[in-house]
């Protein structure tokens, strides 16, 4: 199952509060070596191979979505710092195979499945650091005015009815803002809540927003491990704690230039 730049970034945090003694596995050593073998060539046609697609980048960067787009954007990923990293990494030492999470290399700057394909880089070099900033400044030109102030945005999804934007404002805040679906976020919102908290939900990555205004409790659930069929979200509005409504959500990528 594929997992997100940011939920990997998060189960790397969460994880080493509870061990930092596992080990790599003998029988994962192969696809290791492999991946720093196909690093260490320099043949970016090679290592794209290895990729599990699409690659997540940290909000609001696009993902990486095939071979072509990974072979063109290599070096925003993979720059000098994260491929020293890489080839330089001492595979008893610096590698660990973390169940049916995958295998992480030192902190969880990078992670790869069993078979030893790329799932999570929440390595960010400075070229990857400069456009984030730049994505973030026409976004915050692109929305209404009265949401254009925030730190960080965190993510947009959209259920049958509304569309829903959450952002950072900082300091463990976070913004709830929505449209009906057929509205545009440059109009204004017909719903705006603050004071919103970030839960998470176990060592997988899932985790939830919940915004309250009176009687009522707005939650978006970010599923990353869930069922077969699962959304990737899920938005619950409950009265009073009775739950008057529940929609699956789809999230959708930057429309930025």
């Amino acid at each position: 199952m594929k997992k997100p730049f940011l939920a990997f970034l998060f189960f790397s945090i969460t994880y080493l509060a509870y061990s930092q003694e596992e080990t790599l596995n003998k029988k994962y050593r192969p696809v290791v070596i492999a991946f720093i073998n196909a690093v260490k060539s320099g043949n970016v046609e090679k290592l794209s191979s290895k990729i599990d697609y699409p690659l997540n980048r940290a909000y609001p960067i696009p993902p990486i979505k095939n071979k072509q787009e990974f072979m063109t954007r290599y070096h925003e990923v993979f720059d000098d710092n994260l491929v020293k990293k890489i080839i330089n990494s001492k595979i008893a030492t610096d590698w660990s195979d973390v169940g049916w999470r995958g295998l992480m290399l030192l902190r969880g700057e990078l992670w790869l499945d069993t078979d030893g394909k790329l799932i999570a880089v929440n390595h960010q070099s400075k070229l990857e650091s400069k456009e984030q900033a730049r994505l973030i400044n026409a976004d915050k030109n692109s929305v209404h005015p009265s949401i254009g102030n925030f730190e960080q945005p965190v993510l947009v999804f959209e259920t049958a009815q509304y569309r829903i934007r959450i952002d950072d404002l900082g300091q463990n805040n976070y913004r709830y803002a929505s449209w009906p679906i057929k509205s545009k976020m440059s109009d204004k919102p017909k719903l705006i809540l603050t004071n919103g908290k970030f839960k998470p939900d176990g060592s997988g990555g899932n985790h939830s927003y919940q915004f309250k205004s009176g009687d009522y409790l707005y939650t978006c659930f970010i599923i990353i491990i869930g069922e077969k069929d699962a959304p990737p979200a899920q938005l619950v509005i409950s009265k009073a704690g009775k739950e008057i409504l529940s929609q699956p959500a789809k999230k959708i990528a930057p429309q930025l230039q």
